[in-house]
């Protein structure tokens, strides 16, 4: 296996990949999209693990980048939304790195795979693990479905130090009210990026794998607000968002899955 730095540009900015390919590499290669502001090597090195071990045991080379802003990439940082360019550049220096590659299929986590939802044109598969799905990141509650967020206001009223922080004043009742708001619903209401990311991902032609966990609450959002008759939707026990305690093999299982040739 072979590890090397690949800088290529966006633009006017220089970003920087790392391209991880065995000596005999499959015809199918993975392009690995980072999360929110995490650099290529992913939350505690894990995306680098696990493009070493995709590359070394599996045959799939596999290419990870900092998109503009971020890590050792030049630019500013456009958030997810904004990054559209950095994905077609990235995909394009993957490539031409290796030009007898004959597909690619992209992966992400969270908002990368939202991102890939609305920017994966070129690319010829997708695998969307957990992805993100609310227009407003700062709600405490934001997170919660309606269901688990009965079952989490329940747990605190039986606590009687949540209670006392109540009475004290230590609580945001404007926060604690929204909460309770959500808590009635009896359905999740698809947001309007919701809408959006389903209208990004019709137009996509390729296959697509979707991984939810079914502990994680992001998870948790994507399922109250999907189809559940989605039959792309593959779902796991784990409550690791990132697939990173024993639900890892899993996700190596299915990522080798996607990335078998199809003629």
């Amino acid at each position: 296996m072979s590890r090397r730095p690949i800088a290529f540009s966006c633009g006017p900015d220089t970003l920087y990949g790392m391209l991880d390919c065995a000596g005999a590499h499959g015809m199918t290669g993975l392009l690995i999209v980072s999360g929110g502001s995490e650099i290529r090597a992913g939350a505690f090195g894990g995306m680098a693990h696990l493009a070493a071990r995709l590359a070394e045991t599996g045959g799939v080379p596999v290419f990870r980048f900092d998109r503009r802003g971020i890590g050792d990439s030049d630019g500013e940082n456009g958030g997810w939304q904004g990054s559209q360019d950095d994905i077609a550049a990235a995909l394009a220096a993957f490539r031409a790195a290796l030009p007898g590659m004959r597909r690619v299929v992209g992966f992400g986590i969270c908002d990368a795979a939202s991102a890939l939802m609305l920017y994966g044109a070129g690319l010829d598969g997708l695998v969307l693990a957990n992805p993100w799905t609310l227009d407003d990141a700062d709600d405490d509650a934001a997170g919660h479905t309606p269901g688990a967020l009965r079952r989490r206001y329940l747990t605190r009223l039986a606590d009687p130090r949540a209670l006392w922080r109540l009475l004290s004043g230590r609580i945001d009742l404007r926060k604690l009210f929204r909460g309770l708001g959500r808590a009635v619903q009896r359905s999740e209401a698809p947001s309007p990026l919701v809408d959006t990311l389903r209208s990004g991902l019709a137009r996509f032609a390729g296959p697509v794998t979707l991984l939810i966990a079914a502990g994680d609450r992001v998870g948790q959002r994507f399922g109250a607000v999907w189809p559940n008759d989605d039959p792309r939707v593959m779902i796991h026990p784990t409550g690791s968002h990132t697939f990173a305690d024993n639900a890892g093999d899993w996700l190596f299982d299915r990522l080798i899955e996607a990335t078998a040739s199809r003629h």
